[in-house]
């Protein structure tokens, strides 16, 4: 899985004027979880646009003041109106211990029902798995080449490698659907 390294410096003091303010001078209160202690630090929120703007996901390498801790983005909190983040929480990780993240989903290959006028949609833009650190990939490839019309791959017929998928094991993740061009070609076809 790709990393992404932060810089923070601790809070000292927590409360809703302190935050305001750090949020004034464009940094963001946040929260480090998971490990001895709970740590608040706080982080300038253009360093933040490389983690949360993209459909990847990363193990963050978290340095508080010259304590590096390797992390996940646990949760976030956005302003209603501006969409500035608000509030961040990271979840520390352990090589020993399951962490329980969402992965993003990557299709391969070229379904039959889509060269038979069919519309391919995918359902689940990520899988949440449990797993160790070191067995987290940066996606997980869904193959899609045997799906006919009206087909569709459900969690519960895929696995992956040291990986326990948590989703409802009847979810669609990716479907190819009819079409009404392809509906009007089967209904000729059947005249």
């Amino acid at each position: 899985m790709q990393k992404i390294e932060l810089k923070s410096s601790k809070r000292e003091v927590i409360g809703k004027k302190a935050a305001k303010a750090l949020r004034k001078e464009e940094m963001v209160p946040g929260v480090l979880y998971g490990g001895n202690e709970v740590v608040h630090f706080a982080i300038e929120e253009k360093q933040l646009k490389g983690l949360i703007y993209t459909p990847n996901v990363y193990i963050v390498k978290l340095d508080v003041e010259g304590t590096e801790v390797e992390a996940i983005m646990q949760d976030i909190q956005f302003h209603p109106v501006t969409d500035r983040v608000l509030h961040i929480d990271f979840l520390q990780i352990f090589e020993d211990k399951p962490v329980v993240i969402e992965i993003p989903v990557k299709l391969e290959g070229f379904a039959e029902g889509v060269k038979a006028g069919g519309r391919l949609t995918l359902e689940q833009r990520k899988l949440r798995v449990k797993g160790l650190p070191a067995n987290l990939p940066d996606t997980l490839s869904v193959k899609i080449d045997h799906l006919k019309l009206g087909e569709s791959v459900q969690v519960g017929e895929l696995s992956f490698d040291n990986l326990e998928l948590l989703n409802a094991k009847n979810s669609t993740v990716a479907a190819v659907k009819l079409t009404r061009a392809a509906r009007a070609a089967a209904q000729q076809a059947k005249e």
